[in-house]
């Protein structure tokens, strides 16, 4: 047996490897955002910072690890078989559950993961037991840490509002003081903010969290705990004078610093708290391995009181595991998706598109904070309000200027309130969720700064119902899952953990290794010189792109419409989708350019903003043809009468129509020539309108059917249309290519 638990030992210490990697993909990048999102520094300078935090981090999580070993059970009710069995169903589905969500793009929380996988486990080894001995479930209960278990979730749960109440309110304070334009009281309190935020930061990550830390003495912890006021009074005093100095007299952008410093201590902070939700388990393991060996006891009768002794984790091993999430943050391309969906929801503009749709809820929402907005500005004074809403007036871009995520101010705000609040969790050894707070600080954040106004608020409300829901979607799978695993592995043993250990390592490869990723490459954007010879290629090649495929999926729509066939067209339903994100996407760059090093010239703003204008027209184009497939789709599944005849006749010579004079002499696609028989083709729409009126009568033509055949013609004119347009444009980019 002892081979057995050695197996179970490696594939546990692999499982940690991968945890790493796919928990690291969906947490770690949170504490990017903020800086990526406002370009204080290049991606490299970035990514360096936040290693070095994680690095540094790791080494203080020692004291968290605790809660693997007995924060959510009570380790003296099992034996070392079923402590491993816990173990071992924990890990294969925190891996298949974590990677499932960073596959969607969904962040999640592997704090909630850990937690309920550890009690789903528990559960149904102690069900397992007590049934075998032919127990009563009821004593189920003296298996399980409750008091622990509950101050652990409700916890994770206050956090959310505590977070969002914090972003919200320290946002609000900061962008009263500075406003948008926040230049000019920069310079007269910017060394104040930077030494409160750094002092705040130092206090809460080294002071608070040296206790957890695996290289602290105790004489060094008694020294701090003694001389607290004093080193925070005089760090804060100093570094404000120092900082004031260098804004006045060296010029210095002390936001840079601030953010940096709050970059490093966000991911000191994320590594702190959250390493025991990645290798947490497999240290418990190992620990419980070696009490097992040192006693000489069967594994089916040693009990494991020995995991309630405190334990200081091996500074190597955590060393070790920080520099695995060091390599996660550099080449995941798993944590773009994540970045991009926290990025987008927190966003100051409203231009791109939006990566969630409405919802009811969130229109609700919306409507009753509209309502109480109207009720509360009758009580506040005309003048009152107005030098509010002066300070919160966005600041006024330069013509051809690409408007940033976020700006200074609410950057340095977002990661040090989440730094805050994560250390000090860390130093109570309560484990928060890091997604939690990182980002409904966000969300509270741009909240204060009107980043939610009437055009994108339901939008953000709604996305962000949906990540929460997922956080608890989250709970109750992860609980479900582990409880399976646990349970098919105590009955089937051997044979029940090498099919989950197979299974697990097979979707790990599949997931990781096979798919690629169709997602922006945030790095890619960062590095990308896009200046004006940049956006003429990117023009050609993606005008080209949507063209064809919209030529191709509004023949095909036509052809199977036709012909009934509602399987094809729910097909070609979602390639019109598919079609519409993508335009989407390629308008997007738009307001990503504003990540990239490169400084643009004139003549290149004005080339991106020709970029933006053809992008705008194309994606147009695109959801004129996702609505038109939309009602085709349901035309045909609520089973309408199909055209029949000469309508048949004339909507099938349309479609070939536009084919031909969207073809070029040479054979291939050519927008161009569309402009050239636009005249041409408003002619033979007109006439197609006219001639259904004329038949209403005679072919008893339902108002239904006369609605789509008229969408039809819609789309066919919204297509000619939108393409003159951009052919004109791409004339227009042509001539600003060769400018001097």
């Amino acid at each position: 047996m002892e081979h057995y638990y050695i197996a179970l030992l490696v594939f546990l210490g692999l499982l940690a490897v991968f945890d790493l990697f796919v928990g690291v993909s969906n947490d770690a990048v949170n504490f990017l955002n903020s800086a990526l999102g406002c370009r204080i520094a290049s991606f490299k300078t970035t990514m360096f910072v936040a290693s070095i935090g994680v690095m540094l981090g790791a080494t203080f999580s020692s004291g968290m690890m605790e809660i693997a070993r007995s924060g959510v059970f009570n380790p003296q009710m099992f034996t070392f078989n079923e402590i491993m069995v816990i173990f071992f169903a924990v890990m294969v589905t925190d891996i298949i559950l974590l990677d499932t969500f960073n596959s969607l793009g969904l962040p999640t929380s592997t704090t909630v993961s850990i937690v309920f996988e550890l009690l789903g486990s528990a559960l149904a080894a102690a069900a397992f037991t007590l049934m075998a001995d032919g127990k009563s479930l009821v004593e189920v209960a003296e298996y399980i840490n409750s008091s622990r278990s509950l101050t652990i979730i409700s916890g994770i749960l206050i956090s959310v509002a505590v977070a969002f109440v914090a972003g919200t309110v320290v946002q609000y304070i900061a962008r009263l003081i500075f406003t948008f334009n926040f230049e000019k009281m920069y310079r007269r309190v910017g060394g104040v903010y930077a030494g409160l935020a750094i002092t705040a930061i130092f206090y809460f990550l080294v002071m608070k969290g040296a206790k957890g830390a695996s290289f602290m003495r105790p004489e060094w912890i008694d020294f701090m705990n003694q001389n607290t006021f004093s080193i925070v009074a005089t760090l804060f005093v100093v570094l404000s004078i120092v900082f004031q100095l260098l804004i006045l007299f060296a010029n210095v952008n002390i936001f840079k610093i601030i953010i940096l410093a709050g970059t490093f201590a966000l991911a000191f902070a994320f590594a702190g708290n959250d390493l025991v939700n990645f290798v947490g388990v497999p240290l418990a393991a190992l620990d419980s391995y070696n009490e097992w060996i040192a006693s000489g006891a069967a594994a089916e009768t040693f009990t494991m009181e020995g995991l309630l002794k405190p334990t200081v984790a091996n500074t190597f091993l955590l060393l070790l595991a920080g520099l695995v999430m060091v390599l996660t943050l550099w080449f995941s391309k798993k944590a773009q998706i994540v970045i991009q969906t926290s990025i987008n929801l927190s966003s100051s503009n409203s231009g791109e598109h939006e990566q969630f749709g409405s919802s009811l809820p969130g229109r609700m929402i919306v409507r009753a904070s509209m309502g109480a907005g109207r009720f509360i500005n009758q009580f506040i004074p005309l003048g009152v309000r107005k030098g509010i809403d002066s300070r919160f007036e966005p600041k006024k871009l330069v013509h051809g200027e690409t408007p940033l995520p976020f700006d200074y101010v609410r950057a340095s705000i977002n990661l040090v309130v989440s730094a805050v609040l994560i250390a000090s969790a860390t130093s109570l050894k309560l484990p928060l969720s890091t997604t939690y707070v990182t980002f409904m600080v966000a969300m509270g954040s741009s909240f204060a700064d009107g980043a939610w106004d009437r055009e994108t608020a339901v939008y953000r409300i709604s996305g962000v119902l949906t990540v929460i829901s997922g956080w608890f979607i989250t709970a109750l799978c992860a609980s479900t899952m582990a409880a399976v695993v646990c349970w098919l592995t105590l009955w089937g043993e051997g044979i029940a953990a090498l099919i989950f250990a197979v299974g697990s390592t097979f979707l790990l490869v599949r997931s990781n290794l096979k798919t690629k990723l169709d997602t922006v490459n945030m790095r890619a954007d960062l590095d990308t010189r896009y200046d004006a010879q940049k956006m003429k290629e990117l023009v050609a090649e993606r005008t080209e792109v949507n063209f064809e495929k919209t030529v191709g999926v509004f023949s095909d729509l036509v052809t199977h419409f036709l012909a009934d066939q509602e399987g094809e067209l729910r097909r070609i339903k979602t390639d019109s989708n598919a079609l519409f994100d993508k335009m989407s996407a390629d308008r997007g760059l738009y307001y990503r350019m504003a990540n990239s090093s490169f400084k643009p010239t004139v003549k290149d703003f004005d080339a991106r903003y020709c970029y933006y204008r053809i992008s705008t027209n194309l994606r147009e184009v695109g959801r004129s043809l996702q609505s038109l497939t939309k009602l085709a789709t349901e035309h045909v599944a609520n089973r309408h009468r199909i055209y029949q005849g000469e309508l048949k006749n004339e909507l099938q010579g349309l479609a070939a129509y536009l084919q031909q004079i969207s073809t070029g002499v040479d054979g291939k696609l050519d927008i161009r020539n569309v402009m050239q028989h636009a005249d041409e083709a408003a002619q033979r729409i007109d006439a197609l309108q006219a001639e259904l009126l004329r038949r209403i009568p005679d072919d008893k033509l339902s108002v239904r059917g006369c609605e789509l055949y008229l969408n039809f013609l819609v789309f066919a004119r919204e297509f000619i249309n939108r393409c003159s347009i951009v052919a004109v444009l791409q004339g227009q980019l042509d001539e600003i290519v060769k400018r001097a």
